[in-house]
């Protein structure tokens, strides 16, 4: 049975691990440097959220992170990308006021999810929230 828990400090090292595996799955624009950079700097980002994870079972199945109205991240697990995972957590965020979120343009199947979920463009930078060279499209409700 799938259902949505707050995280702590100590979800963090599963949380790393399903994050990377994620990753790997959906982001091929990073490199194995730009990998190990954002990993190492995940325990900053992690503290600076409120994070919930969706369970299958005892399993982590995927995770977010809020801040305010903002979805500051969202994975799900790679043997669990399109089977609803996702979708649960975005409509949690909703129903907590979440309205913006940020998505790499190098990443069409995470632009496509979140428009979907009736999530628009409303912006574009060229880098990343950490000066890295990846365009960023900033999609509101």
């Amino acid at each position: 049975m799938r259902h949505i828990r707050l995280c702590d400090t100590t979800d963090f090292r599963e949380l790393t691990l399903l994050w990377e595996r994620s990753v790997r799955a959906t982001h091929s624009f990073l490199s194995e440097e730009d990998i190990a950079a954002i990993r190492a700097n995940l325990p900053t980002y992690f503290a600076n959220v409120v994070l919930y994870a969706i369970t299958d079972g005892d399993k982590i199945g995927g995770f977010i992170g809020l801040s305010d109205n903002r979805i500051e991240m969202l994975f799900v697990d790679a043997d669990k990308i399109g089977r609803g995972f996702g979708t649960i957590l975005i409509n949690h965020a909703v129903s907590l006021g979440a309205t913006h979120v940020d998505v790499n343009e190098q990443n069409p199947d995470a632009l496509a999810f979140y428009q979907a979920k009736g999530f628009r463009v409303a912006g574009r930078s060229d880098l990343d929230s950490d000066g890295r060279p990846f365009p960023i499209l900033h999609l509101s409700l």
